[in-house]
């Protein structure tokens, strides 16, 4: 291994060395604040090792890893939403409940796996990511385990995520066993030179989409979301939500970029069918839930259908003479591409969601709400809470002056480059509907509660929990009203990186 790719490696060293760092410091004291500052510490020496390393990107380091702008930005969001996500569950810890120390670690194995499945170009190193993100969060979700439901959410994840491993290891021996290659490139070339004429290819990609969409809670693949989002830790369900998701569609526009989807139209219409049943599914069920966490779980799948749109629109966009990406390794230009706007969407979209769901999750865990009754009378004995979680709530909705309604902006255009009508129709749709159910929440925050002599109880918020909260906030706000650095950055980082 050359000193370039060692160094376009470093942040990936980094993250790996933080949960082994913070394993040695628990065995020799047990201590929370020194564990969460090593965690934090750990995460901001991965997040400055990002600068060397996109000096010397792009590069592939062995078979298995490619790191580029793809790569090291999403990198960047993960190890981001990772210090958010600890310092949330450090306020969500209540007293004399589980020591969170272990959890830190778990949260930097989670890390570490989303960045790993990021630069993956090598269906081994793709499955070697997925599991590091599913072994982590099978104690993250029972963590709390004097909670009855947080054991139960922990068996269920528990029990689908061995179902989606099966599934893959099965879909990636038949695509072994058609092409003779696990590479994405490989699978790209062989694909354009003999696309849909083998049965155990086109096996192969279905096994892998099947258990993608899994991990994804696609409908009709979504009904273990709500249980499992509902038994969580607020903090851990708001990284499930959204950094666990987000690497996966990473890795999906990157197998579909390599793999020559565009010539198979039976792909493409399941891909579409997923797309706008997860959007209208998501956003009906919503609408029949009263409990919060239940409502904005619903949400999550419609918001990836939404995604998916986008990534649709990558693909679309490059038949449709859209702003060309870079070729997958060795294809010919005429079968294989990205188109540039719809990368631009998935990139920035990604970006608002993870800010905005961890900050919605993280609200709520703050809130202590269980029903929309629980929220009642919130912006009277917690103002500034209230309107933290509104702000969040209405950029889910996708309102102007929020990162989301620019991202909702971002996919709406660039599926109608893409000529997606039917996704992009239904896509108007489903927002209206969100609409409803968003706004339920927040009308319950500024409604007096019923027994005004005795309102709910909201449980403190500490520090670490109120400054993570704050800075969701500040970034939800500053991508709505100014999104042109973000704009920038995507486009001199992951334009053209697939």
């Amino acid at each position: 291994m050359t000193s370039g790719q060692l160094t376009a490696l470093l942040p990936i060293i980094v993250l790996g060395a933080v949960p082994v760092v913070l394993i040695l410091a628990i065995a020799l004291h047990r201590g929370e604040r020194v564990t969460l500052w090593l965690t934090l510490i750990g995460l901001a020496l991965a997040l400055a090792a990002l600068v060397p390393a996109h000096a010397a990107a792009p590069t592939d380091v062995t078979l298995l890893l490619r790191i580029d702008g793809v790569a090291l930005a999403f990198t960047a969001l993960a190890v981001l939403a990772g210090a958010a996500t600890v310092l949330l569950a450090r306020a969500g810890s209540p007293p004399g409940g589980e020591p969170p120390e272990e959890l830190y670690v778990l949260v930097s194995l989670a890390v570490l796996g989303a960045s790993v499945l990021a630069a993956s170009r090598h269906l081994a190193s793709l499955f070697i990511g997925l599991e590091l993100i599913s072994v982590s969060l099978f104690p993250m979700i029972a963590y709390a385990r004097a909670r009855p439901e947080a054991l139960e959410a922990g068996i269920k994840y528990l029990v689908l995520s061995s179902v989606t491993t099966g599934m893959l290891l099965f879909g990636m021996a038949l695509l072994y066993a058609g092409i003779g290659s696990l590479a994405l490139p490989a699978i790209g070339r062989a694909l354009t030179q003999h696309a849909g004429a083998d049965v155990w290819v086109l096996g192969g990609i279905a096994l892998v989409l099947t258990g993608l969409g899994m991990k994804l809670s696609l409908v009709p693949l979504h009904w273990w979301t709500p249980d499992v989002y509902e038994g969580a830790p607020a903090a851990v369900t708001g990284f499930l939500a959204s950094v666990a998701k987000a690497a996966v569609i990473v890795v999906l526009l990157r197998l579909m970029a390599a793999s020559n989807v565009q010539d198979q139209a039976a792909v493409l219409l399941v891909l579409g069918a997923l797309a706008v049943l997860s959007m209208l599914v998501g956003n009906l069920l919503a609408l029949r839930q009263r409990r919060v966490v239940r409502i904005l779980a619903y949400s999550s799948i419609a918001h990836m259908g939404y995604l998916l749109v986008a990534v649709l629109a990558a693909l679309f966009g490059a038949l449709s003479g859209s702003l060309p990406g870079h070729l997958a390794e060795g294809a010919p230009a005429a079968h294989i591409g990205v188109g540039a706007l719809g990368v631009e969407a998935v990139a920035f979209y990604l970006a608002a969601y993870v800010v905005t769901t961890q900050g919605a999750f993280g609200a709520l865990g703050l809130t202590g709400a269980g029903e929309l009754s629980d929220l009642n009378g919130l912006s009277r004995r917690r103002p500034w809470l209230a309107a933290a979680f509104t702000l969040m709530l209405l950029s889910l909705a996708g309102i102007p002056l929020t990162a989301g309604f620019i991202g909702k902006v971002y996919l709406f255009t660039a599926g109608v480059d893409g000529a997606l009508w039917v996704p992009v129709g239904v896509l108007v749709v489903a927002s209206v509907i969100g609409l409803f159910y968003y706004l339920r929440v927040v009308f319950a925050m500024y409604t007096a509660p019923a027994d005004e002599a005795a309102p709910a109880a909201v449980p403190p918020a500490t520090h670490a929990g109120g400054t993570a909260l704050a800075a969701l906030t500040l970034v939800l706000i500053w991508l709505g009203v100014w999104p042109e650095p973000l704009i920038a950055l995507i486009r001199s980082t992951v334009g053209g990186a697939l």
